[in-house]
């Protein structure tokens, strides 16, 4: 049983960070899968999703609940998505997901804002592409109007290094 209290209140924003057990890099290669079950318990959990970054290995993500379903939701999203993988690779037991995830309120525009540039560099960040506009699996293209197409191509620094990762 788990001994860790997250702290929820209605009306906040979270970002969360999911990483697979062992940085297994697996979730690229199975996007489709991993997508239509974030879409299916955004439903399920009246969920807004803000921002989001899926890379070989985590995801990170800005929620808005309008519960306090944060932990039903990632439980639930790594059961599907973990039961739909075993299933399609025809394999009957196997950890997909690092126990825990990193969530993170968010406190204010400027933290937003903060969270939301760190979102959309992180391929950048781990080498996967030159420039973030290059990564297929982000939110930053439904943010052209706030990026500029060479944003991220010099190192951007981040105040807080620590992102869940």
């Amino acid at each position: 049983m788990s001994l860790l209290k997250r702290y929820y209140t209605r009306g906040n924003t979270y970002f969360i960070t999911v990483v697979t057990y062992k940085r297994k890099r697996i979730l690229i290669d199975n996007f489709g899968i991993l997508w239509n079950t974030i879409g299916k318990m955004l439903i399920k959990y009246n969920l807004s999703l803000d921002a989001w970054v899926v890379l070989p290995d985590h995801f990170h993500m800005i929620l808005k609940p309008k519960n306090n379903v944060l932990d039903d939701f990632i439980h639930d999203l790594k059961l599907s998505f973990g039961s739909l993988l075993r299933k399609k690779y025809n394999q009957k037991a196997g950890k997909i997901w690092q126990s825990r995830f990193w969530d993170h309120i968010i406190r204010n525009q400027s933290d937003l804002n903060n969270h939301i540039d760190y979102i959309h560099y992180n391929p950048t960040k781990h080498r996967l592409v030159e420039r973030p506009f290059l990564w297929e699996y982000s939110s930053i293209h439904e943010y052209k109007e706030f990026y500029q197409w060479d944003w991220g191509i010099e190192e951007i620094s981040f105040s807080d290094n620590d992102y869940g990762e």
